[in-house]
C-alpha cells in the first residue's frame, strides 16, 4: 500500500524534507530540518514468543529494553534481524518507522509510543531514508488504526 494514499484518504496534513540517506541519529542530527516536530528513535523488537513491536520514543531517550519487557509481561525483548524487518515491515536497517505497518498485513506488529510523545509533533521517515515526514501523534494512531494494529502508550 502506498503511504501518501493512505495520508490523503484519512486526510492527514503532514510537512516533509528530501535529504542524504540517514540511517542513524547521529547522522539525523547533521541534517539541516525546518520542520517541526520532535525527532524519534524507532526500535524494531521481538519477544521470544514471536510478538513483534515497534518502539518510538525521544531522539534523545535511552531505551530500557528490561523495563519496557516488565511493562508488557514479556521475559526479553531484543532487536529483530534484517530479514525480519524486511519481511515484516518492508524496511531496510536503518529505516524502522512506525509507518512501517502499512506493509504488515499479518497484523504482527504493535506499535509503542513513548508517553513523552503523545500530543506532540513527531518525525518520521516515510518508509525510505531519503525522506523524513511531521505528524501530529493524533494522525500517527488514525494510521495505526486504519491499519487495524494495535499500539500502547508506555
Amino acid at each position: 500500500m502506498d503511504l501518501y494514499k493512505i495520508l490523503k484518504e484519512l486526510n492527514i496534513k503532514y510537512d516533509e524534507i528530501e535529504h542524504e540517506e540517514i540511517y542513524t541519529i547521529e547522522e539525523a542530527l547533521k541534517i539541516e530540518c525546518s520542520l517541526d516536530g520532535i525527532g524519534s528513535k524507532n526500535l524494531f523488537l521481538k519477544d521470544k514468543k514471536g510478538h513483534y513491536y515497534v518502539y518510538v520514543l525521544h531522539e534523545n531517550k535511552r531505551a530500557d529494553l528490561k523495563k519496557l519487557a516488565e511493562y508488557l509481561n514479556v521475559s526479553k525483548l531484543s532487536f529483530c534481524n534484517d530479514d525480519e524487518l524486511y519481511n515484516i515491515l518492508g524496511l531496510t536497517k536503518g529505516g524502522v518507522t512506525p509507518l512501517g505497518i502499512i506493509n504488515d498485513k499479518d497484523n504482527l506488529v504493535v506499535v509503542i509510543f513513548d508517553k513523552e510523545l503523545v500530543n506532540k509533533k513527531i518525525l518520521c521517515h516515510p518508509n525510505v531514508v531519503t525522506k523524513t515526514m511531521t505528524l501530529d501523534y493524533k494522525d500517527l494512531i488514525k494510521i495505526i488504526e486504519n491499519e487495524k494494529h494495535q499500539y500502547i502508550v508506555y
